[in-house]
């Protein structure tokens, strides 16, 4: 057999499917633990590697050149799979690192790479089977520790939620706390975007009841929130990694919006002023800014309102 197909024996032996034996998946495990033709299993490693990483060492090593197009496949339809099944581990060494972060990487958890070292030996039976045995509990004290780094957020009405760790949630988690307070008191929370998993929470028949009917496939807002006794619907972008509600973005949400019976309020919220300053010229006219380390100040953009819909 070659590495190759003893990589899509052990993917078997491992409880994967059909799909996650394929060669795709083989070349994956292999780069993961920094094994090339011929290399004994027993020289196995595990580094962190990213994505690109991976696809260059299979060209490298392999000679099979995966195109950038194929870089989602791979991530979606085998290493999502290998974390999944506790075979690997993303971002061991920060598990806050943001999902649209560039530094986001896999290895392969150490009890499998003691599984691993020892494929094709007399010793691999005993290994296979303690760790198929205590796979379970492996994978249920895996995903508790990632549930340890979701961030906590209490909704307006207590209800509690929690988003994906790092990046622009932590901004988002200020906005529900902060700018909710001071800006929007007895308003109501009808959506919250979540980086990882996008819906983290939305109100879809109190959105309906208003005349919004939300595309699966539209960008919605990071936040919005209903003063109902204004009748305003607040949307609010975070800003700290798309940038802010510039006249395209306006245009986009007011579309997206366009069956609300409420007027429509725009907020750009930053971490900073300091970030705020690198967005000054994009910033839409009739929208406001909030800063969260200013979070009793608003910044308006011209306009004849402070802090209300425009016509």
């Amino acid at each position: 057999m070659t590495t190759v197909e003893e990589a899509q024996a052990l993917l078997g032996q491992l409880g994967f499917d059909r799909e996650r034996q394929n060669v795709r998946s083989a070349h994956t495990l292999l780069a993961l633990l920094q094994l090339g033709p011929g290399d004994s299993w027993a020289d196995a490693t595990n580094p962190l590697l990213g994505t690109r990483a991976i696809m260059d060492w299979i060209r490298d090593r392999f000679g099979v050149d995966y195109k950038p197009n194929t870089r989602e496949t791979i991530r979606r339809q085998t290493l999502h799979q290998f974390a999944a099944a506790g075979l690997v581990e993303e971002n061991p060494d920060d598990p806050s690192r943001p999902v649209n972060s560039p530094r986001w990487c896999y290895r392969v958890h150490p009890r499998a790479l003691r599984v691993i070292q020892t494929f094709g030996t007399s010793a691999v039976e005993e290994r296979l089977r303690s760790y198929l045995a205590d796979l379970p509990g492996l994978k249920a004290a895996y995903a508790a520790e990632r549930e340890m780094e979701r961030i906590p957020i209490s909704l307006p009405n207590g209800e509690p939620l929690t988003l994906s760790p790092g990046g622009q949630n932590i901004l988002i988690k200020t906005m529900v706390d902060d700018f909710c307070s001071y800006y929007t008191p007895g308003g109501i929370v009808l959506y919250v975007g979540d980086a990882d998993a996008k819906w983290a929470y939305a109100d879809l028949a109190a959105l309906a009841s208003l005349g919004v009917h939300v595309d699966s496939h539209g960008k919605m807002p990071d936040l919005v929130v209903h003063m109902p006794d204004k009748n305003w619907l607040v949307l609010l972008e975070a800003a700290s990694s798309h940038g802010p509600v510039d006249a395209k973005r306006r245009v986009e949400l007011a579309n997206l919006f366009s069956g609300c019976t409420a007027g429509l309020v725009y907020v750009s919220c930053f971490p900073s002023r300091a970030e705020m300053r690198k967005y000054l010229a994009n910033i839409a006219w009739e929208s406001e800014v909030w800063c969260a380390d200013s979070p009793t100040h608003l910044v308006h953009f011209n306009g004849e309102r402070f802090l209300g819909p425009y016509e």
